[in-house]
């Protein structure tokens, strides 16, 4: 009897094909085969600050679907394919992908309105004349590595120019949604190899990205706050879907 089991049987529908899409989208990339007229792939389809010249609406959603390096990728997807089939199979198809992309896309409008208050604090130190120099000269500045000789511009520098990706954001919402609905299943955390409960391996998991998001590392390229966004909306979502779902049904 031959064998053909595939690495996605027993995978639901929705996971297998987020799973195919962003490796898709990452091949594409690696190959330079979606740069298209000139213009790379993270920079149309990574998320830009809503005020950079290089934000599309379109960013919202494809940033979940573009990473910044096969480690990115690697971690982001062992999580869904972990922790994203039993939420599938209780949950249903339809409520799981729209859970994904609610939480990743709130992730995105948190992590932007986040830095919302970078950007109108800017505002104030640069002149009208700076702030038009950013805009105009920033992404040559930027693909070169070069200073406008001023903190506050290459600054605002970063914050239009360099994009947000991956599924992180949708990724802690669906941890976030295990902890919550399988609080006891134990879960090994890299790198310590300790099985440990769900509801507590969230827990560390969401003290981490607090404590590092109020660190405001510079040199620290993970986007904390979006961790935090995809949590917080994952949380909002289910307990809406519980009061829900207990209104229709109370004998439940």
């Amino acid at each position: 009897m031959r064998d053909n089991a595939s690495p996605f049987a027993g995978l639901p529908v929705v996971v297998k094909n987020l799973l195919i899409i962003n490796v898709i989208f990452f091949l594409v990339k690696v190959t330079g085969l979606g740069n298209f007229g000139g213009t790379d792939m993270d920079t149309l389809f990574g998320l830009h600050y809503f005020a950079s010249p290089l934000f599309k609406p379109w960013q919202l959603v494809t940033h979940m679907f573009m990473h910044g390096g096969f480690g990115h990728l690697f971690l982001n997807m062992i999580g869904l394919f972990m922790l994203g089939p039993p939420l599938e199979y209780r949950w249903g198809s339809e409520r799981f992908l729209s859970f994904y992309m609610l939480t990743g896309v709130g992730a995105a409008l948190f992590y932007s309105g986040a830095h919302a208050f970078d950007y109108y604090a800017l505002k104030d130190m640069l002149s009208p004349d700076q702030l038009a120099e950013v805009q105009v000269r920033g992404p040559a500045m930027w693909n070169e590595r070069l200073s406008f000789g001023d903190p506050y511009m290459d600054y605002l520098n970063r914050l239009f120019n360099i994009p947000m990706v991956g599924a992180s954001g949708a990724i802690y919402g669906v941890l976030l949604a295990f902890g919550m609905i399988f609080p006891n299943v134990q879960l090994i955390m890299f790198p310590i190899f300790i099985p440990i409960k769900a509801k507590y391996f969230v827990m560390i998991l969401g003290g981490i990205s607090i404590y590092s998001a109020l660190q405001s590392n510079p040199n620290d390229n993970v986007a904390h706050l979006a961790h935090l966004g995809g949590m917080i909306v994952g949380y909002l979502l289910i307990r809406l879907w519980r009061h829900r779902d207990q209104s229709s049904h109370p004998w439940r």
